[in-house]
């Protein structure tokens, strides 16, 4: 991971200050790092070494940076990783910039790997993340959206990035179709795990562990797992509070509304969903040769179930 940072703070670099600056500021506030994590697991797990995969590991964290800047625009979110997002700290204008400016950065690392197979599955996945980016706004508000219709979004907002990092591995290591399909099953389960569980701490969280506000989900008018579960749980005149809410992105009854959540049994629920999810991520590394890394990232499939932040 300190290759990785290198890389990063290497490949920042550019002649307009404000690009640098903002580019910094959201890089430099840290995060779990996870989707670069992945990738490195998983080289390791396959026995590649190969510098290559410090340049890949920071393409995927450009990538998902320029994601967040654009996210938090659209969102309107004041709060990320405990301090304030960029649009509020620079403005709009600039977030969307600096996110365009990351994901071009990102489009010469590609090219400079020179693999068409790289290029393809990094291509492909952003643009998977951007038609799940308009499938969110599309969803927004809507108290009708089951479960399927939610993980089909996180899926491709959220998942797809965690799938294309573990299965640049295997493309960096030359393995066998059957390895890199395995890689990319790893990858799309844990980043539905991850996305599940960030909604469960959407409603049984603290803010202060994890940096940003809660209800946030609600106020955006996101009808996440926890809500869903509850609407179907819960009695009519709670269905119908957490309906309205969702519809008008209301929060001034968020104490209610996770009571409701809570008492409903709809996290337990939703915990149950990232745990299958969990399992689905362990069984796929049954492909891979036993070593510390593949260890690493069984460890990391079951940690995930516990985060709080």
């Amino acid at each position: 991971m300190r290759e990785v940072d290198l890389v990063i703070a290497q490949r920042l670099a550019s002649g307009v200050p404000l690009v640098g600056t903002v580019s910094q500021y959201i890089i430099s506030a840290g995060g779990k790092r996870l989707r670069p994590a992945i990738l490195l697991l998983m080289c390791g797990a396959l026995g590649y070494r190969d510098a290559q995969r410090f340049n890949m590991a920071a393409v995927v964290e450009f990538i998902h940076t320029a994601t967040l800047l654009h996210d938090d625009v659209v969102d309107e979110s004041t709060l990320r990783r405990g301090r304030a997002t960029a649009n509020e700290a620079f403005g709009n204008p600039a977030s969307v910039l600096v996110g365009d400016f990351l994901y071009s950065r990102a489009f010469q690392m590609m090219v400079d790997a020179k693999d068409m197979r790289i290029m393809q599955i990094l291509a492909d996945a952003t643009n998977v993340i951007a038609e799940g980016e308009v499938m969110q706004l599309v969803n927004m508000h809507d108290a009708s959206l089951d479960e399927a219709a939610y993980l089909r979004v996180i899926r491709s907002k959220t998942a797809k990035l965690f799938e294309a990092s573990a299965r640049l591995a295997a493309i960096l290591s030359h393995s066998s179709p059957e390895i890199e399909q395995a890689c990319a099953d790893y990858g799309q389960a844990l980043g539905t795990a991850f996305q599940v569980i960030d909604d469960v701490l959407d409603y049984d969280g603290d803010a202060a562990e994890m940096g940003k506000n809660l209800g946030d989900d609600l106020r955006e008018g996101k009808a996440t797992l926890p809500l869903i579960a509850a609407m179907q749980r819960g009695t009519p005149e709670q269905c119908a509070l957490i309906r309205n809410a969702i519809e008008n992105g209301e929060t001034e009854r968020l104490d209610d509304i996770i009571a409701i959540v809570k008492s409903t049994g709809a996290l337990d629920v939703t915990r149950q969903a990232a745990a299958v999810e969990a399992r689905r991520a362990v069984a796929a590394t049954q492909h891979f040769q036993p070593n510390p890394y593949t260890e690493g990232l069984l460890q990391l499939a079951a940690q995930l179930l516990e985060r709080r932040s």
